[in-house]
């Protein structure tokens, strides 16, 4: 992960359906663990794709806040749908990771015993360029931070990832907003694009030499002008559909500068403090540590667990919680997501995928809550500019 990845010579090519099948078979026989879209508990989440069958090929979502059902397209996409509630976040930085056991050797000594991380070759297979983006948000905070973690740093040592454009939004989507979607030119592998006029077929960009070997080893055909063109239409087809955006105008100074806007206590008479909003975000990392030990005390276990800046003991120090009301829990998350996350590692902690918004059981949107300050800000700023979409900067 240290060197930067050599960078391709081949241009866009075209794969079948059954180059598609093949791509996923070549991953297998190279000793990649594929993980991509299936669909379980009633919707589209991460799990093991052996071959193309195990993904959600005719399913599509509804979603909207505090809302998602699947339903049931009316072609054969593989991938007619936005993001669901899981992402590569449950793989590369685990919700649960055992740390260290110890064991009782006599009366006076114990042994630790570290907790052995075995070494996986992951294929994430159809991310969408904003999960492409939050991986990327990941790996500055835990792969290349001051302090790297230990255990995302194994996870992500020999990782492919294989992305696909998206052509199906959901309603919360503010991809394009953040510069993350619903397009991309670089950051994967693989970059694929569905196209369903006429021959279902893949359009198919390496990112990478590793992205352009794959390639090599499957059928397929050089991209002409159409497919090129039929790309774009996905593309600016799917920026049509995009119904949410989000003004990142200095979004940090307005954040930053209505720390006591009145909004913040109408969010907190809706707000349940669940925190369902952290746990489905593709970028938040905050975590706690969970010790136990038997009655005797001849053993004992620490283990991480995923926490939420929406639990009250998330900030308990001393006698108390530091933030013991949801108005400054919410406030915490909202102003270090949109505007500290740039303080401290030069990005946003952002990337449109809409995850918070859906998953909300009571609706929630980010951007309406920026919007109704900024607008109602006393530090009026000037109107933002939409950040280009790859069709303008392609």
């Amino acid at each position: 992960m240290g060197a930067p990845a050599a960078q391709p010579t081949t241009g866009p090519a075209v794969l079948s359906e059954d180059g598609f099948a093949r791509l996923l078979e070549r991953l297998h026989n190279e000793g990649y663990e594929v993980l991509g879209p299936t669909v379980g508990d009633q919707a589209i989440v991460h799990g093991a794709v052996t071959e193309v069958d195990d993904l959600p090929r005719g399913w599509g979502d509804e979603q909207a806040p505090g809302h998602y059902r699947l339903v049931r397209r009316d072609d054969e996409a593989y991938f007619g749908f936005a993001v669901g509630p899981s992402s590569a976040k449950r793989t590369l930085f685990p919700a649960r990771q055992p740390l260290w056991t110890a064991e009782s050797r006599d009366d006076a000594n114990f042994e630790i015993i570290e907790t052995e991380r075995p070494q996986r070759r992951f294929a994430f297979f159809g991310l969408r360029p904003c999960e492409v983006a939050a991986i990327a948000v990941q790996d500055r905070v835990l792969l290349h931070g001051v302090v790297p973690d230990e255990v995302y740093t194994a996870n992500r040592s020999d990782v492919l990832l294989i992305a696909v454009e998206c052509g199906a939004p959901a309603a919360t989507c503010f991809c394009r907003s953040m510069g993350t979607g619903p397009g991309m030119e670089s950051g994967a592998d693989l970059i694929l694009t569905e196209l369903l006029d006429g021959d279902h077929r893949f359009l198919v960009r390496a990112g990478t030499r590793a992205g352009e070997e794959l390639l090599e080893h499957l059928e397929h055909t050089e991209a002409t002008e159409e497919d090129l063109a039929a790309r774009r239409e996905v593309l600016a087809s799917a920026v049509a559909r995009l119904e949410r955006q989000l003004d990142t105008t200095d979004i940090h100074g307005l954040l930053m500068g209505n720390l006591d806007h009145p909004r913040w206590d109408a969010i907190a008479e809706r707000c349940l403090a669940c925190a369902n909003c952290t746990l489905v975000c593709p970028t938040c990392f905050c975590t706690t540590v969970e010790d136990r030990t038997d009655l005797a005390g001849t053993w004992a276990s620490r283990e991480r667990r995923w926490d939420s800046c929406f639990s009250l003991e998330f900030t308990h120090t001393g006698p108390a919680s530091v933030r013991n009301s949801t108005r400054s829990r919410y406030r915490q998350w909202l102003t270090h997501k949109l505007a500290t996350w740039i303080d401290q590692f030069d990005t946003s902690g952002c990337v449109g995928c809409g995850r918070c918004i859906t998953w909300c059981p009571v609706g929630i949107d980010l951007t309406e809550e920026v919007d109704v300050i900024r607008r109602t800000s006393e530090d009026k700023v000037a109107p933002w500019p939409m950040v280009p979409s790859p069709l303008q900067e392609g």
